[in-house]
């Protein structure tokens, strides 16, 4: 007979950013050693975490109808003789900890964004029916201290924090109140992670942070900064792509941008969010840029690197928009160009300066410019990946697809390519020819015999 435990099972819902999901990847981690195996479904689980995002105000609402289905689940469970913890992590439990605590009472545990590596301790503590349920504060260097080196990384891409916080205050953004300030790991640190996922067989790592070419790690040598962490990975056996997410158009100097032209490794691929076209409605925002500034930025990059696929963020019926200023947001996307974009209606964050703002926007009007918007974004979309049609890419193949003998990966470019091929090319940069394109994806045939 085997004196094995049996396991715990854990279910993490992430919402959000990929910093959230880089986050959600740690507390399965950290939580492994006490014997928890994560798990597809809350039904039955012995720990239900939500990794909450506070970005957007019906975001928030979906965690609260969340916890009262799971509030269900734990009753059922208790029910039969068995126990359940709820956990709320992430930005809502940083904004919102008490409020979580009094409108949910079935959750157990909340924990911040950077104390989720205290869940063990905070688990043991409930389980003991004593100490603090609420675990909001941390710094964000204690936290990347506590957790322990060794990842799990689930396939041949992965996530890798380098930056957290913003100190950019945009008026419309929760994330200084509920990351804080910026803060930058330690380079050597960074690398040592990314060497690690590389010797797991990771050929691709996305670097993340809210604000992250404002990386400024502490160890950096000269000609630092988030280009001089690029050139650091990049130098790493078997890591063979590198990218990163999101950034601010302020930060984005000329060593980062030199690096996409002379460094092979960083994928021709940059999201630049841009938030409005109107430099009244920018001034608004507190972006800190005009139109014309992003604009000439955009070109800049090209002609350093003139494949660059670019990607953007937009607000639509930002507080005080007019008709004129959101016209001036169809002309930048005119004029720009974008291979793919996130487009959303503005909505009201309790503690921000936008939420008490005068000309707040009826939802009709925020609607009816919302869907022009993604018209021509997706427009622009389709186009581009048409353009790539009868090009040979270099893909990365990450899984195996939803059809037979299909695998699917990414192209520098971050579009979805399928290709019939055998599953023994997954982890593999592939010389794929085009042959279709669609509004998210690509189509493609072996360029070489690899079968």
């Amino acid at each position: 007979m085997s004196d094995a435990k049996p396991l715990k099972r854990l279910y993490i819902k992430t919402y959000g950013c990929q910093m959230n999901v880089y986050d959600s990847e740690r507390m399965a981690d950290v939580l492994a050693p006490l014997g928890y195996a994560v798990t597809d479904r809350p039904e039955g689980a012995d720990l239900v975490v939500l990794n909450t995002c506070h970005i957007r105000e019906k975001a928030t609402e979906k965690v609260y109808s969340e916890l009262g289905q799971i509030k269900l689940l734990k009753q059922q469970k208790a029910d039969g003789g068995g126990a359940m913890m709820i956990a709320v992590a992430g930005c809502v439990a940083q904004a919102e900890g008490e409020e979580i605590m009094r409108r949910q009472p079935a959750v157990d545990l909340v924990v911040g964004p950077q104390a989720y590596h205290q869940l063990p301790e905070l688990i043991a503590r409930t389980h003991r029916a004593r100490g603090e349920r609420l675990a909001a504060d941390f710094a964000p260097e204690a936290k990347f201290d506590a957790l322990a080196a060794e990842r799990r990384p689930t396939g041949v891409s992965a996530f890798l924090t380098v930056q957290e916080g913003c100190d950019k205050f945009c008026t419309f953004c929760v994330v200084p109140y509920t990351r804080g300030g910026e803060w930058s790991r330690p380079a050597a640190d960074i690398e040592a992670e990314a060497r690690a996922l590389a010797e797991k067989g990771v050929r691709e790592v996305t670097m993340l942070g809210q604000n992250v070419n404002a990386y400024a790690g502490p160890d950096q040598q000269a000609g630092g900064g988030l280009a001089g962490l690029v050139r650091r990975l990049a130098k790493i056996p078997g890591l063979d792509r590198i990218r990163y997410t999101t950034s601010h158009p302020r930060d984005m100097d000329d060593e980062l941008i030199a690096a996409h032209a002379e460094v092979e490794a960083l994928m021709p691929y940059l999201h630049l969010p841009v938030q409005s076209g109107a430099d009244r409605v920018l001034s608004a925002m507190n972006r800190a840029h005009t139109a014309e500034s992003y604009v000439r930025l955009v070109e800049k990059i090209r002609r350093a690197r003139p494949d660059i696929a670019i990607s953007g963020d937009f607000i639509v019926g930002f507080p005080g928009e007019r008709e004129a200023d959101f016209e001036a947001t169809l002309q930048l996307v005119r004029e720009v160009g974008y291979a793919s974009a996130f487009s959303f209606k503005y909505s009201r964050r309790p503690g921000t300066p936008a939420a008490t703002m005068p000309g707040q926007v009826a939802e009709e009007v925020k609607d009816e410019r919302l869907a022009r918007l993604l018209a021509l974004l997706d427009e622009q979309a389709m186009a581009f990946n048409a353009r790539q049609v009868g090009r040979v890419l270099p893909v990365l193949f990450e899984k195996v697809g939803r059809h037979d003998g299909q695998i699917v990966g990414r192209s520098p470019y971050l579009q979805a390519v399928h290709a019939v091929a055998p599953d023994r090319l997954i982890g593999q940069i592939v010389p794929v020819r085009m042959e279709s394109s669609a509004r998210n994806s690509l189509a493609g045939v072996l360029e070489l015999e690899t079968a």
